[in-house]
């Protein structure tokens, strides 16, 4: 029985592993494709992809799963994606963005019903949330193994032409204007390893979600990001401090 239960912890392990590996090969996925989309399909010309492209040789993405995301972008093999945005209500009234891209919207809308209705939310109508929301570039270097000081990269993205910065034991995150990404972007690959730049959505302000509410919010977060058409869920939320 030992024996048994030995091999059934491993497979566990594996199994979950596995998931999470999933997960990051899913958004590396889409991030190809928008990076792809966005501009050329041809990495030399397109310093966005390159990024993406670097970040899937890290979480060592097999290469025909990249080249499989940047031919949807370049419809090759017919199928055609959409991005999609939808607005809903949380657990608590908690407004959530939920960014999709896919190729049946009918199947999309959906699944995104029916997760929002089966945790107690509601799935709004366009603009219900939208407006709780900033849409910001963020620009994401790491710490480890960088001999920089906060000031100095604080100047630097200044001089890039970022907005803000917040310094985190792990990372510096760079904030800029969404019209000003791609050129803080260019400008500070100049000096430095990015590890994410892309435009993204943040909330003005945050509701924290009632404690009796917490367990069909994280249920409802965690559907919407298991969801293969779903590329990034927004949360204008905060989780109680007592909420594990």
């Amino acid at each position: 029985m030992s024996g048994h239960s030995k091999w059934h912890n491993i497979q566990g392990r594996k199994n979950a592993q596995d998931a999470k590996r999933g997960k990051i090969f899913q958004k590396i996925s889409r991030d190809l494709y928008q990076a792809a989309k966005a501009g050329d399909p041809d990495p030399a010309n397109n310093p966005q992809l390159r990024l993406v492209m670097e970040k899937a040789r890290a979480a060592n993405m097999p290469k025909d799963n990249v080249q499989r995301a940047i031919d949807k972008a370049s419809g090759v093999g017919g199928a055609k994606f959409e991005e999609i945005t939808y607005e809903g209500y949380g657990p608590g009234g908690t407004a959530v963005m939920v960014s999709a891209l896919t190729d049946n919207k009918n199947r999309t809308a959906a699944a995104i019903r029916s997760a929002f209705t089966h945790h107690g939310g509601a799935l709004g109508t366009d603009g219900s949330v939208a407006y709780m929301f900033n849409r910001k570039g963020y620009i994401v270097i790491l710490r480890d193994g960088l001999d920089v000081d906060e000031d100095t990269m604080l100047m630097d993205a200044l001089d890039a032409g970022a907005e803000d910065m917040n310094t985190t034991d792990d990372s510096f995150e760079i904030f800029t204007a969404s019209s000003d990404m791609a050129a803080v972007r260019d400008s500070l690959q100049d000096k430095y390893d990015l590890d994410t730049a892309e435009v993204r959505l943040f909330p003005e302000n945050t509701t924290e979600v009632p404690a009796d509410k917490v367990s069909q919010y994280q249920g409802l977060i965690d559907e919407l990001e298991d969801n293969d058409d779903v590329a990034d869920v927004y949360e204008a939320a905060t989780l109680p401090e007592t909420a594990e």
